[in-house]
């Protein structure tokens, strides 16, 4: 949910966001509630959709659908090729015999690390030429799952690495598996990438960005100034609003620099 406070202040971008949480933040946070909050935005005619991030078992899958969540990420990437088809493929199925409007999306090739700061790259990640997704792989996948959006591997990992900067993403394999599928390409592992690799990824075929990390960080930075300004305060709700407009700046600005307003 690390964009929901830039989401609750400000719409003059007017600009569809997805607010994310992933099976443990909306374990900790419970999925009608989350559900609940997205569906206070759309009533109020705000283009915002709720997304479960990296689900990994069918039970959770149901359980997001039947709240109200608009889309998720099915992620059986860590199985071999043919068990993530079909578990992916009965994802798909059992999402939209809750709603046939439920977008699923299909994580093709593991990407490794997860949303927070890493020492060195992850250990389970694909970044070599001949482990990242093909365009074969990106076609069969979809053809044999029917998900409605694909992540692949194209160089991109989850996380921020602290002290090398991120991997640079295979362009031409975007834009080979854009021609290779109709379905639209959402890029993982979005924080810590250069603004220039962001703007050429979209370029190549990109559709749709994620970002955790980065939001994760601004927060805490916010939090973190807050508490040292005062340090005799205790009041949730004077040691709040800074880390909620860190991450409103940093949402505000990626959106910008996503759909080219800079």
């Amino acid at each position: 949910m690390g964009a929901a406070a830039a989401v609750s202040k400000k719409f003059h971008l007017n600009l569809p966001v997805f607010l994310g949480t992933s099976e443990g933040e909306a374990g900790y946070l419970g999925v009608k509630l989350a559900a609940s909050i997205a569906g206070q935005f759309k009533e109020g005619g705000k283009p915002v959709f709720l997304n479960g991030d990296h689900i990994h078992s069918l039970e959770k899958l149901k359980e997001m659908a039947e709240a109200g969540y608009d889309s998720a990420v099915f992620d059986a990437s860590e199985l071999p090729f043919e068990q993530n088809i079909e578990m992916t493929r009965e994802a798909v199925r059992l999402a939209r015999s809750i709603n046939p409007d439920f977008l699923i999306e299909g994580e093709v090739t593991h990407i490794g690390g997860s949303s927070k700061l890493l020492e060195d790259f992850p250990m389970d990640a694909n970044l070599v030429s001949e482990s990242l997704t093909s365009p074969e792989e990106a076609k069969r996948f979809v053809d044999s799952t029917g998900v409605d959006l694909i992540a692949p591997a194209i160089g991109n990992i989850h996380g921020i690495l602290k002290h090398l900067p991120n991997p640079r993403i295979d362009l031409a394999r975007i834009r080979a598996i854009k021609r290779a599928t109709p379905a639209p390409i959402v890029l993982h592992g979005g924080s810590g990438l250069r603004d220039e690799d962001f703007i050429q990824a979209i370029y190549a075929g990109v559709s749709v960005v994620h970002i955790n990390t980065e939001i994760r960080l601004a927060w805490r930075k916010g939090l973190e100034s807050a508490l040292a300004s005062d340090e005799d305060e205790v009041a949730p709700y004077k040691l709040f609003p800074p880390a909620e407009k860190a991450v409103e700046s940093l949402v505000f600005e990626r959106l910008k620099l996503f759909n080219k307003l800079v």
